[in-house]
């Protein structure tokens, strides 16, 4: 115990110290002669209040399995805090892995003072590519969920995720204290809460909260607290933080939900006032202090003082190399310390027979069951199971319902990054609230493709989508911002029967390296031909032959979903009819195959877009979601004209069948539109 304390003293005061010249300086970054005005930056910029608690808990955390009993993770939340996980991977030598600029000595800790906070391209906020970074902070306050879905049925460590009090404000981890019980089996995660007192512009919620209030805050959720206070650092606090540490980890392997509060003055440890404007335990903490210490002597001098204070000349040797008790605390730190997320699966073929969907619920209910005997698939949905009727796979251990769709996403995300795969099924209309969220993962995958092996897939089941559920039930916003991000990780597929919902589902959850979102619904029953479901699958669209006409058709009716399919279906006759019009029909199974093939992997090139709707026949698109989706992938690209249904926001609530009539989602639009195609083209 004694020399873990000091471990984590010395790399607690290099992590800091590391951070403040990050922030502040230019050269002379190890102080080896006094510091010179013109070494420092003359308008310093980044984020100070988060940094000595955030490396108090990382030092610790880093040598947590020192003589204990628990692999300890640590998970970093607020985005903040990436200047201390730039500090600690450069210390670890974990940074020059993958920036080889930033070399463990003198030399690139130079460069990286003076790159802050580029950083190489990695940026100031916390990252995915460096230990702890795990979860990416764009989106504050979802560590939290995130922990839970990364900790769930792996009871061999624990994962810490490091919450700030401001962030514990948020919905997302506020529904997630209590979310925990609804997650069966081992699920070691021990939050550590840096309770510092104050947001950005004023006090934290937690921060008003005194001891006691804060245990029987957790107790009630069901959280076992334990407070830690810290001032200064000093030896007695490392040993019982530690101290602290260490039980918590062995209460939480052995299935005891614990959490640590770190209660500590914002900006410890930092200048108490900077020009008489008061610092310590304000806000003001809260971006670095000194901001012109090139032109203000008090403040040039306060730098100074706050650098010495981390005492350098004792943790590195002249070269950048570290000395004496820090050499010794990182030579021991293992580097299963900080492990990686995990090791993604292999993908896996498709499976799906062609009886497996005679109704929704057959569909899915069967490849749910076929993957999850597999073991490493989790369904997470917010109390609609049931109601998607889904109400045989309820009760199954790898199903967890609560009602917090941001909790779930984070979950699914945690999940699928230790290498397992999942779906989140929820309605249409509640899937906006995952759109931030869904947005910072894309952001993340980003970041990390190319340096590890895919992921799974993030996949996501959207029902009861406004067409049947009208007014207060019909938002198809998540599609449209997902697919304006333009990123290519992103799929939308529209299946247009339960058959094909089956395969969907399989394909997804089959697939890795993609973010599936499948629109259904529960309610469709009639099944088409499957002749053309391999090419739906691996080409995202086929022409429908037992609705098509051989010759050239003189107008293509475009399929985007299961109601779609029904409503073409019937309308085809009567357009043959009105006009003697040759029609053919393309059922499309992945939006995205309308895009730029530039910018979409599935993209269509011109003379695939010729081939599958003609050459320059006219184009009816009839889709679930908005006509803007669609209007955004094709960008006039087309040459021909195009028309295209789809929701558009009701002014009131209406019946489903004044609904599509409203919007042309009927037999009757359907023509109407088909009619005026022709006008065009005659």
């Amino acid at each position: 115990m004694r020399d873990s304390a000091r471990f984590a003293d010395v790399l607690w005061r290099a992590v800091a110290y590391v951070s403040v010249a990050q922030l502040h300086l230019n050269s002379n970054p190890l102080s080896l002669e006094p510091l010179a005005p013109e070494q420092v930056k003359p308008r310093p910029a980044g984020h100070w209040g988060t940094v000595p608690g955030t490396a108090f808990a990382l030092s610790h955390a880093a040598i947590g399995s020192l003589g204990g009993s628990a692999e300890i993770m640590p998970i970093l939340g607020a985005g903040h805090a990436g200047i201390v996980q730039i500090a600690m991977a450069w210390l670890t030598g974990e940074l020059a892995a993958i920036r080889p600029q930033f070399s463990p000595d003198a030399d690139g800790l130079s460069r990286l003072v003076r790159s802050f906070p580029e950083v190489g391209g990695l940026g100031a906020e916390v990252s995915p590519l460096l230990p702890a970074g795990s979860y990416l902070g764009g989106q504050l306050g979802g560590a939290l969920a995130f922990a839970q879905g990364m900790a769930l049925d792996i009871p061999d460590r624990v994962v810490m995720p490091i919450l700030g009090d401001g962030e514990c404000e948020t919905p997302t981890t506020a529904a997630s204290w209590l979310a925990a019980q609804a997650l069966p089996g081992p699920c070691p995660v021990l939050p550590v809460v840096h309770v510092n007192g104050y947001r950005m512009g004023g006090r934290s919620q937690l921060g008003r909260i005194d001891d006691a209030g804060l245990c029987a805050y957790a107790d009630a959720l069901g959280w076992k607290p334990a407070v830690v206070r810290v001032d200064a650092a000093s030896y007695d606090e490392h040993q019982e933080f530690h101290r602290v540490l260490q039980a918590a980890a062995a209460a939480t392997t052995a299935g005891t939900r614990t959490v640590i509060f770190l209660r500590c003055a914002k900006g410890w440890s930092g200048p108490s006032e900077v020009s008489g404007r008061p610092v310590l335990n304000s806000p003001n903490a809260h971006k670095t202090p000194i901001t012109d210490p090139q032109h203000r002597p008090e403040q040039f001098a306060a730098l100074t003082a706050w650098l010495s204070s981390y005492r350098p000349a004792e943790l590195f040797n002249t070269d950048g190399t570290p000395k004496g008790m820090l050499a010794d605390a990182l030579n021991l730190i293992r580097r299963d310390a900080h492990p990686r997320v995990g090791h993604p699966r292999v993908s896996r073929a498709r499976s799906v027979s062609l009886q497996d969907g005679r109704n929704f619920s057959e569909a899915v209910t069967t490849v749910l069951r076929r993957h999850a005997a597999t073991g490493d698939l989790r369904v997470f949905s917010p109390d609609e199971m049931a109601s998607n009727r889904l109400g045989e796979v309820v009760d199954q251990p790898w199903v967890s319902e609560i009602l917090a769709e941001e909790v779930l996403l984070g979950w699914l995300a945690g999940w699928t990054a230790t290498g397992r795969r999942g779906l989140l099924i929820s309605y249409e209309a509640f899937a906006p609230l995952l759109t931030t969220g869904l947005v910072q993962l894309l952001k993340q995958r980003r970041l990390i493709n190319g340096s590890s092996p895919s992921r799974p897939s993030l996949n996501l089941l959207l029902t009861s989508y406004g067409w049947n559920n009208v007014y207060t039930h019909g938002d198809p916003s998540l599609i449209t911002a997902l697919l304006a991000t333009g990123d290519p990780a992103v799929r939308v597929l529209t299946p247009a029967d339960p058959s094909r919902l089956a395969a969907a589902v399989d394909d997804a959850l089959c697939s890795t390296g993609k973010l599936n979102v499948i629109l259904a619904g529960k309610h469709t029953a009639t099944n088409q031909p499957m002749e053309t479901i391999d090419e739906e699958l691996e080409r995202g669209l086929a022409i429908w032959p037992h609705l098509s006409d051989l010759d050239e058709p003189d107008l293509t009716l475009v399929i985007v979903g299961d109601l779609p399919a029904a409503v073409i279906s019937e309308a085809v006759p009567e357009i043959r009819r009105r006009n003697g019009t040759r029609v053919r029909v393309v059922a499309v199974h992945d939006l995205t195959v309308l895009g730029q093939p530039s910018r979409w992997p599935a993209g269509l090139a011109t003379e695939e877009m010729d081939r599958y709707f003609g050459s320059g026949t006219p184009l009816l698109i009839v889709t679930l979601g908005h006509p803007a989706a669609v209007w955004g992938l094709i960008e006039n690209r087309l040459r021909r004209p195009v028309e295209v249904i789809g929701w558009h926001e009701p002014e009131r609530p209406m019946s489903q069948r004044e609904l599509a009539a409203t919007m042309g989602m009927d037999v009757a639009g359907v023509c109407a539109a088909a009619d005026r195609l022709q006008a065009v083209r005659t």
